[in-house]
């Protein structure tokens, strides 16, 4: 029986940064455990693709924080729940999640995804351009993050020569997203520093509203606004919470996602070679990127009630880890999981959620990497690595720093 003690030794092994290049064998050892439940943290981690797609599906899987037995018991005990504001519908459940996915989702409708398309691919030309004159290029710098914070930046009306003041709060909330107090109890040291970087975006975001209330525009903050002018139940709170959430979740994994693609193709030189003589594998490419190598690692939700899933019995309030990249490579699921394989029969991943919280970026994000991964294996078939991928510190959104290609 896999005691607490050997359960938290599995799991820190996931926070160890030197692990964050290769993660893979910690998920398959943990998986190799089956669900691990640690009592004592109101804690339960799901490592294979049945589980955790049966989570994401079950009705009683919440996304509030609030209804965890962590956090009614520090709201018992006088500590502040919410402390620089509501949060986006990211972690809200019906209604509230519903009324405002339903605003926002307007802004990603297939028709104003698709008309950004234009605008994507002379982006992606002019990147590629640079990369041409330069003889080489940093994957991350020179390409997979320019394109989705500029998109991102003008859905919300964001002006893009602000990005060097927010890219910074972004990168230190992204990194509040993993789980450290929820693996070991203790809030990471960088605590301070992540809260400061949400108190800041949230007065940033404030006083573009109150810009664009001024001068509205046809962005999404402005049209939010509208929204809530018009008598609809939407809060300026609310509208600074779902702007922090598309600002962050926006950028952070489509960058994830490109880099990731690059890598595993320029490590697979044939899959680079067939993708840019043919255009049409694009769609397959990102798909079995997001199983293969998913930018975003695992997530989490609350039991509201009690619950089943497979043997295992959950109290209500209790924490439910998910980790999604472990369930990709699960050999019950996925045949060759730790190949890459864009021509797999059957590309199964979990690397967008299920249910009411399926990403509403999801159509973007797949137009974002399907321009960026076809442009650039047709523009330099002879690519190359110049160099090992270095790598960011995050879990959750697990990402590199840096990948020197030559062209």
């Amino acid at each position: 029986m896999t005691t607490t003690a050997d359960s938290q030794a599995l799991l820190l092994q996931l926070l160890d940064p030197s692990n964050r290049a290769n993660p893979y064998p910690a998920y398959a050892q943990i998986r190799a455990h089956g669900p691990l439940q640690l009592p004592d943290m109101t804690l339960n981690v799901f490592s294979s693709f049945q589980d955790c797609d049966d989570v994401l599906r079950h009705p009683s899987s919440a996304s509030d924080r609030l209804k965890s037995t962590a956090a009614q018991r520090q709201i018992a005990e006088g500590a502040e729940d919410r402390p620089i504001g509501p949060p986006g519908f990211l972690f809200l459940d019906p209604p509230d999640h519903t009324r405002l996915r339903k605003l926002v989702s307007k802004a990603f409708a297939p028709k104003v995804v698709k008309a950004l398309e234009p605008d994507i691919t002379a982006l992606v030309d002019s990147l590629l351009d640079k990369a041409a004159g330069a003889g080489q290029f940093e994957v991350i710098n020179d390409l997979a993050y320019p394109l989705p914070v500029a998109v991102i930046c003008r859905l919300l009306g964001v002006p893009i020569e602000d990005e060097p003041q927010f890219s910074q709060a972004s990168a230190l909330l992204a990194a509040a997203l993993d789980p450290v107090i929820s693996f070991t109890g203790q809030a990471p040291d960088s605590f301070d520093e992540m809260f400061a970087a949400g108190v800041w975006l949230r007065g940033y975001l404030g006083d573009l509203i109150a810009r664009r209330r001024r001068e509205p525009g046809d962005d999404l903050m402005s049209a939010l606004i509208h929204v809530e002018e018009s008598g609809d139940q939407l809060t300026e709170e609310e509208i600074i919470a779902t702007c922090d959430l598309l600002l962050v979740a926006g950028h952070e994994t489509t960058v994830n996602l490109i880099a990731n693609a690059i890598l595993a193709m320029l490590r697979h030189p044939p899959q680079w070679a067939a993708l840019g003589a043919d255009p049409k594998r694009v769609s397959a490419v990102v798909e079995e990127t997001l199983r293969y190598d998913p930018p975003v690692q695992l997530m989490g939700r609350i039991a509201a009630d009690d619950m089943t899933i497979g043997d295992t019995n959950i109290p209500k309030g209790d924490v439910m880890m998910l980790l999604l990249a472990a369930a990709h490579h699960d050999p019950a699921a996925v045949d060759r999981p730790d190949e890459f394989d864009p021509d797999r029969e059957t590309i199964r991943h979990l690397g967008f959620g299920k249910g009411p919280h399926f990403c509403l970026g999801a159509p973007l994000a797949r137009l974002e990497a399907a321009v960026t991964l076809s442009k650039v294996t047709a523009r330099f078939p002879q690519a190359r690595l110049a160099g090992e991928p270095q790598y960011k510190p995050n879990l959750t959104l697990r990402g590199m720093a840096s990948l020197e290609v030559a062209v």
